[in-house]
């Protein structure tokens, strides 16, 4: 019992650090007992690495709750409240061609797509897009921009009804996720370049939107986006106010003998014979179309100055007024 009383003071530090360190080591061998399995979780093999913990955000954000009624009628009310006199006062849109989605059921589902150069795009849609699809609108969106934390997830699955797609990952789970949201009556939005234009020009399609058409059997609505670019382009901090244009297609059904590549390629091009209408007229699109073959969206390929001086010079043509049918 010697050993544990604490020194005289006139023994010096020395003996009361040597003591210190005697009481240190001699608690390090009081061990607490551990438990095992079953009351414990198991242990994790060598050579195989954890699972990480699955905090519900990004993929894995269940964003259901947000297609339901009362989430929809939440939604209706920003985007006829907020939205729209945002994107009236920022890009000023003229929208053209409605009567083309006269040869749809207003209670048809439909897959939106549209060229993809803009922050502001998915609001323009959102407030462009008939009531009768609008309604019933879902956008996919990415899960590392829009889901990567609790608060940005749940105004983005809110506010404009999206929901997470992993755009570094490619298998049947996004693809039966998205399939799911069409079967239970929604339409979707889908950007098929897969992001933004990085100089202005479009990007080659990716057959998601393809492959979901010939899945679900249900028509494909293609959009023309021009001037987006000027008002919020990819790496600008904030929007500047400029004019744009929304102009819809033709709807685009799948017909016999299809595949997901070769309506991925009409859905393509029936982009970007909106542009080439938008930066003519309807009757030299169809012209260009029939004599030249489909349009691109990429641009001519050249050097980076030619290739941004012949965006600017159809930059300019875009906004001139289009000719019959409007």
């Amino acid at each position: 019992m010697a050993e544990n009383r604490l020194p005289e003071p006139l023994l010096g530090r020395r003996k009361v650090r040597q003591y210190a360190n005697g009481v240190i080591q001699r608690a390090r061998r009081v061990r607490t007992p551990q438990l095992e399995f079953p009351f414990a979780p198991p242990p994790i093999p060598q050579g195989v690495e954890p699972l990480a913990a699955n905090d519900g955000l990004g993929g894995d954000y269940d964003a259901s709750w947000a297609r339901r009624p009362g989430a929809q009628i939440a939604r209706s009310a920003i985007v006829e409240t907020l939205l729209r006199p945002t994107i009236a006062a920022v890009a000023r849109p003229d929208r053209i061609g409605y009567e083309r989605l006269a040869t749809l059921s207003p209670k048809q589902n439909a897959i939106f797509v549209a060229n993809h150069h803009s922050h502001l795009d998915t609001s323009l849609l959102l407030t462009s897009i008939p009531h009768a699809w609008r309604r019933r609108l879902t956008v996919a969106a990415a899960s590392e921009l829009f889901f990567q934390n609790r608060t940005r997830a749940t105004i983005s699955a809110l506010a404009i009804g999206a929901f997470p797609l992993d755009r570094t990952k490619t298998g049947r789970s996004a693809a039966d996720q998205a399939a799911d949201i069409i079967d239970e009556g929604n339409c979707l939005l889908i950007f098929p370049e897969g992001g933004r234009s990085p100089d202005g020009w479009g990007q080659p399609f990716k057959g998601g939107a393809a492959y979901l058409a010939l899945r679900c059997n249900v028509p494909v609505v293609p959009v023309y986006l021009a001037g987006t670019g000027r008002v919020w382009r990819k790496g600008q901090s904030l929007p500047t106010p400029a004019r744009t244009t929304v102009i819809f297609g033709d709807p685009i059904w799948a017909v016999e003998g299809d595949k997901t590549r070769r309506l991925n390629a009409r859905i393509e091009a029936a982009v970007a014979s909106l542009g080439d209408e938008l930066a003519t007229d309807w009757w030299q699109a169809r012209k260009r179309f029939h004599a030249d073959g489909p349009p691109t969206l990429e641009g001519p390929d050249a050097s980076s100055w030619r290739r941004a001086w012949a965006l600017g010079a159809r930059s300019a043509r875009d906004h001139r007024t289009p000719r019959w049918p409007r």
